[in-house]
């Protein structure tokens, strides 16, 4: 295997890796944990990652493409509905990523540059079911992008409870997008 493709198979195993540490024991997690959960030395995550900032941004960027790329591959699903809430199951089940003490450490340009790509591939989403009809017609790529954040927070607040239970919030969320026995929402969407 080259150096070049080495390096590539480090940064991937050091992404997971802080994923699952970061995960388990929150973002104080000391750099050699990630390291020798990756099977690596420390040196290796810092030849990567300078500083565990570095390491931390780039796994929030890393997430947040992986949500945008999903989003984008699902726009033009025949089962718009099924894409949405694929969508929706995906980012619940990587939840800890979109905390804020992971958000803390992305520059304010990039996060701007994200959040923008990731709300243009998730308008283009909804608006796709929209069109199909399975979701109701007054709700926004924003609603979307605002709900699909409403299990972590139910999670994040139940620390004892049962791993799967963000299931259940999330279905209650799709229910409420489904366009079936809807009422006028009371307020245009927040920008």
């Amino acid at each position: 295997m080259s150096s070049r493709a080495d390096a590539v198979r480090n940064r991937e195993l050091l992404l997971s890796a802080a994923a699952e540490e970061f995960a388990e024991n929150g973002v104080d997690a000391p750099i050699s944990a990630v390291a020798r959960r990756a099977g690596l030395g420390k040196g290796t995550v810092f030849r990567h990652f300078p500083t565990k900032d570095d390491l931390v941004a780039a796994l929030v960027v890393d997430h947040v493409t992986r949500l945008v790329d999903l989003a984008n591959d699902l726009v033009g699903a025949e089962d718009a509905g099924a894409a949405v809430l694929e969508f929706l199951s995906f980012a619940a089940r990587q939840r800890q990523l979109l905390d804020i003490p992971f958000l803390a450490h992305v520059s304010d340009e990039v996060a701007a540059r994200k959040q923008g790509e990731l709300e243009r591939a998730i308008t283009a989403l909804v608006d796709h079911a929209r069109e199909q009809g399975a979701l109701r017609p007054d709700v926004t790529g924003i609603d979307v992008m605002r709900l699909m954040c409403v299990p972590n927070e139910i999670m994040r607040n139940l620390p004892d409870a049962q791993p799967d239970l963000w299931e259940r919030y999330l279905a209650i969320v799709f229910d409420g997008l489904r366009p079936e026995g809807a009422h006028p929402l009371p307020h245009p969407p927040a920008a």
